[in-house]
């Protein structure tokens, strides 16, 4: 019996030196893959993952930038659960609080660091432009030079003449979140692409085509709409104002065309504005301007191709920002009268 008992009591002791190992083993482990520093108020790094980088590179840039306690430790982790070489190259913020794993994953899924911009309704090219180079996002020049005569792979962009408003109407306005890294052409790839979304969805081409209009002609409409109107219910009637004079060959006679002209907007339009000599101004030249003249956002697309049926021929802005309109000349002198004081 008391040899028997020493022996299994030997095996016993062997078992528990060999759990003390594995556990310590296990320790040692999670301690390399632990966070640097678990502190919450840890500052975030920008850091940047170039193309084609190996998972030892990666490796190493974390270790040399204090973000990860081992490099070994990352690359075993990374093969140990088959994501080896499925790190995405990008611009990242990473910090000290992040445990080795969860770096893994942001990288693995590519949830790259980003800045947002934001488009208004409304907005022309040059206005587009300042908004992007005063947030740092564009070189300035570059990105005149794309919207000009850069290659864009959209159907609605065919037959487009190369110059300076060759895009313009065509970039959706929206709020944009893009990659630290990314180009002015990617730049504005996301805004076309987000008007060729839009444009899918309320199936613009179908119904211009059924006024008897191009994807342009239609896109010029709703950019008038879209500087004109102050309250989404005004914008199918300005649109058939648009449309019924257009039918009777009346000149369109809108006040946005002339700012456009102008090179700019106009608290007031004066007589004198009027006279501007450009195809643009709609009060000198009859049917539509060249081209939009602003980014119309989704309403005013919408009320492009889809007017209200009226007999309506005229609009006059009341202090309210929204719009009394009118049959006849008399009834819209009398409009006049009422609301322009």
């Amino acid at each position: 019996m008391a040899k028997g008992w020493r022996v299994n009591s030997k095996f016993f002791i062997l078992i528990f030196l060999l759990l003390l190992v594995v556990l310590g083993v296990r320790q040692v482990a999670m301690s390399m893959l632990a966070p640097v520093n678990p502190s919450a108020d840890s500052r975030d790094n920008l850091v940047r993952v170039p193309p084609h980088s190996s998972t030892g590179q990666v490796a190493d840039l974390l270790k040399q930038q204090g973000l990860i306690r081992s490099s070994r430790a990352f690359r075993l982790y990374s093969r140990f659960y088959n994501l080896d070489n499925q790190l995405k190259a990008g611009y990242y913020l990473l910090n000290e609080s992040m445990s080795t794993p969860k770096i893994i994953h942001i990288l693995v899924h590519g949830k790259t660091a980003s800045k947002s911009f934001t488009i208004p309704e409304g907005y022309t090219l040059a206005q587009i432009t300042g908004v992007l180079a005063n947030k740092g996002l564009i070189r300035e020049q570059l990105f005149k030079d794309l919207l000009a005569k850069g290659d864009f792979n959209y159907p609605f962009l065919k037959n487009l003449p190369p110059g300076p408003r060759r895009l313009e109407g065509y970039l959706f306005p929206a709020t944009y979140n893009i990659s630290l890294d990314s180009t002015e052409k990617d730049i504005i790839n996301a805004m076309l692409a987000g008007m060729d979304q839009q444009l899918k969805e309320i199936h613009f081409a179908e119904k211009a085509k059924a006024l008897n209009l191009t994807v342009h002609q239609a896109l010029t409409i709703a950019s008038m709409i879209e500087r004109e109107a102050k309250k989404d219910y005004d914008r199918p009637l300005i649109s058939s104002v648009i449309h019924n004079r257009l039918r009777q060959g009346m000149k369109l006679q809108i006040d946005a065309t002339v700012e456009y002209a102008l090179g700019g907007h106009r608290e007031k339009i004066y007589y004198k504005d009027l006279e501007v000599d450009s195809p643009y101004n709609t009060y000198k030249y009859n049917g539509l301007p060249p081209g939009p003249i602003a980014c119309p956002g989704r309403e005013s697309l919408l009320a492009a191709v889809n007017p209200s049926s009226t007999k309506y021929l005229y609009y006059v802005a009341k202090p309210d920002g929204s719009h009394a309109f009118a049959t006849t000349l008399k009834e819209h002198e009398e409009n006049k009268q009422k609301y322009l004081k």
